[in-house]
């Protein structure tokens, strides 16, 4: 599915993952620096991985929809939410990341309640230990197509099929919409649905 969109866009698939296990947080902090003025490349830090991320044009497309249709929605629905993009959320030593959309609902927070990743390649080692370190109650991967959700119970998240914090939100209708190949037309379609 990711392939047929990525085609029907023009936007390359690839995007470039680097992992690296055994760096201090200190090394980390040094890397980071050395990126701070690269364009397009991201950094993640989870209790001594290294992550760092080439971010593309099909990477950018996907998670400005998701947030345009989700702006959409939370219009319609009249829910107070607070965006807070992909601000650095960070514990000291222990983690360091920014989701590619996060959002607090109701009223703003030090912690968002929603966040939401982009994957165009394949996930990451620390894909949900990093949210699990910060207690984002949900999160959501949009990756090969489909969008996964997980919700934090106790410690540990567990993968369900509709989301707690938007249980009105019909994924499957969101999920088609971002697959469109006009943003014009998913988000028409998407305010008909909703």
């Amino acid at each position: 599915m990711t392939q047929a969109l990525e085609n029907s866009i023009g936007l390359p698939e690839e995007e470039q993952r680097f992992y690296r296990r055994g760096v201090s947080w200190e090394r980390f902090q040094a890397i980071q620096k050395g990126f701070e003025n690269v364009p397009g490349v991201r950094l993640f830090y989870c209790e001594g991985v290294l992550e760092i991320v080439g971010i593309g044009k099909a990477h950018e497309f996907i998670t400005s929809l998701i947030g345009l249709l989700l702006g959409q929605y939370f219009l319609e629905k009249e829910i107070e939410f607070f965006p807070s993009g992909s601000f650095n959320q960070i514990i000291p030593g222990i983690v360091d990341y920014q989701a590619d959309l996060s959002y607090c609902l109701g009223t703003d927070k030090d912690r968002p309640d929603l966040c939401i990743e982009v994957v165009i390649t394949s996930g990451s080692p620390i894909k949900l230990q990093k949210y699990k370190l910060m207690q984002v109650p949900e999160v959501w991967f949009w990756e090969d197509g489909t969008l996964e959700v997980y919700c934090l119970r106790e410690q540990e998240y567990e993968k369900v099929n509709n989301s707690e914090l938007l249980p009105e939100l019909d994924l499957s209708l969101l999920n088609r919409c971002i697959l469109l190949s006009s943003p014009l037309e998913a988000i028409r379609e998407f305010r008909q649905g909703i």
